[in-house]
């Protein structure tokens, strides 16, 4: 068993998804930078945040898997949000589309994770 969130693939994954990104939002017309721009950072420290305040509770089990599908949720938002401003701004279409294919790796490692805590994890 791990002995910190930090050690976690998930999380350092998602830590340096959320860096990228964060710093991707910035690259957004100014009007946008506080609305899409806005919710596409609160997702992605979402997906992040989530793995680990879910492993602070991996003693419940329940409690854990609940968060890390929050997290999974919030993974989802993120690729949603990053579909529309490839769309929505033609110049930032590939970095948009790289950072989705990303979080779709991340949600497949997410969904693994989360069956294996489900079969396996030991409070």
């Amino acid at each position: 068993m791990t002995k910190s969130y930090k050690e976690l693939e998930v999380y350092q994954i998602s830590f340096r998804l959320f860096i990228q990104t964060h710093r991707f939002t910035f690259k957004l017309p100014k009007h946008e930078t506080y609305e899409l721009g806005s919710q596409l950072r609160r997702s992605s420290d979402s997906v992040n945040s989530n793995i680990v305040e879910g492993y602070g509770r991996k003693k419940y089990k329940k409690d854990f898997i609940k968060f890390l599908i929050y997290s999974l949720a919030s993974n989802d938002e993120t690729i949603n949000h990053l579909k529309k401003i490839g769309t929505l701004y033609p110049s930032l279409f590939e970095k948009a589309e790289s950072l989705q294919n990303d979080y779709d790796q991340l949600g497949k490692r997410l969904n693994k994770f989360i069956e294996y805590v489900t079969k396996h994890w030991r409070t």
